[in-house]
């Protein structure tokens, strides 16, 4: 699919729900590739739609609570006893209670704040500080948002707000780990229906107006968010790029106004 060459290359993956995930969408093309992964999962139930995805890979399957740091610790000490250092990393991770969603933003308890801050931006931080310390040589992180975190997105509420912390982390993380050569960066993809996407109310609405108005006037698939990813973490295409949010979303982030269909500006 993408005529690269990644072999010796190895790297984390966190966030495979299912074949639909975007994570999944990222780690084709790098497998492809030649990249030796290994996914982090949360919770059993997850295992056996991963096992049945990675079943022609070299993968190593670890499972991990992020907000954990006991975890997160046993989970990078196992990556360094196996796989020596990390040249990648894929943060697709992000929760919010269901109520956020479903309440108006106004109403968010302290602890539902607290859970997807911590789940949703802090895990970056706290991933990307250990992850550093098996980049000698240098490396990528990469991971997921949406324009929720830039923009007022009806029903996306406080994960929006996560998500706003999130690319504010990004910023700060390339700030701090550039000069040892890791870049960090997120990618911001369009409507994609997704198992998290199920927790939104009226998605489907959300994505047809999505397509709709997008300069493209479709929705993306996640194929295109997997060769984006696949570009900013290798050094041969994204060496540049860093402390960046590149939007994957057929243009609608930059429409300031719908445009109906036959009108003409």
């Amino acid at each position: 699919m993408y005529n690269i060459d990644l072999s010796g290359k190895t790297g984390l993956v966190m966030g495979v729900a299912n074949a639909r995930s975007l994570a999944w969408a990222i780690a084709q093309p790098l497998a492809q590739a030649g990249t030796r992964l290994a996914y982090s999962y949360q919770g059993e139930r997850l295992l056996p739609a991963l096992e049945e995805l990675t079943a022609g890979q070299d993968a190593a399957l670890l499972e991990c609570d992020v907000t954990d740091d006991d975890a997160l610790d046993a989970l990078f000490a196992t990556l360094a006893r196996d796989y020596g250092k990390l040249d990648f990393v894929v943060h697709a991770l992000a929760f919010a209670p269901r109520v956020t969603f479903e309440r108006p933003f106004i109403e968010v308890s302290r602890e539902d704040w607290r859970v997807a801050m911590d789940v949703s931006a802090y895990s970056l931080v706290a991933v990307a500080r250990r992850a550093a310390v098996l980049m000698p040589d240098g490396g990528s992180i990469l991971t997921l948002s949406y324009l929720a975190g830039e923009r007022v997105v009806p029903n996306y509420n406080m994960m929006g707000v996560a998500k706003a912390a999130l690319e504010s982390s990004v910023r700060y993380l390339a700030y701090n780990l550039g000069p040892s050569n890791i870049r960090v960066n997120a990618l911001s993809a369009g409507p994609v229906r997704t198992v998290a996407a199920r927790s939104i109310a009226k998605f489907g609405d959300m994505f047809t107006e999505a397509g709709r108005s997008s300069m493209m006037k479709r929705n993306i698939e996640g194929s295109e968010v997997g060769g984006m990813g696949m570009a900013l973490l290798c050094e041969q295409l994204g060496s540049g790029v860093t402390g960046a949010t590149l939007y994957v979303d057929a243009g609608f982030h930059a429409i300031g106004m719908f445009v109906p269909e036959g009108y003409d500006l």
